[in-house]
């Protein structure tokens, strides 16, 4: 029992002692990389610079006007107010002594056919 606490104490002063003599591994100082040497650059002309001007605002809009009754169009005619027809006026009334006597009423004949007369034997 007293070997295996023995071995216990020496492992962990041996852990204790080794975190204590190996100093943690520091990472190793970074170094930036420096970018890749830019491709020789081809010399253009500048391109020409564009003008910008800013649109001016409008005019001021004329007032609006107010249209409180709507006028037909000038080219359309006139409409045509359609009325009802109204019955012929009676005709005048004739007085007593302008009274003709009618027509008398046509006679029609009526004519009937009569049986044939009797054989004589």
């Amino acid at each position: 029992m007293t070997a295996v606490l023995a071995l216990l104490l020496a492992l962990s002063g041996m852990v204790v002692t080794s975190a204590a003599k190996c100093p943690s591994p520091s990472p190793p100082p970074y170094h930036y990389k420096s970018p890749p040497p830019h491709p020789p650059k081809e010399h253009y002309p500048p391109p020409p610079k564009k003008h910008y001007y800013y649109k001016s605002p409008p005019p001021p809009s004329p007032p609006k006007k107010h249209y409180y009754y709507k006028s037909p169009p000038p080219h359309s005619p006139p409409k045509k107010h359609y009325y009802y027809k109204s019955p012929p006026p009676p005709p005048p009334k004739k007085h007593y002594y302008d009274k003709s006597p009618p027509p008398p009423p046509l006679k029609v004949h009526y004519y009937y056919k009569l049986p044939p007369p009797p054989h004589k034997y």
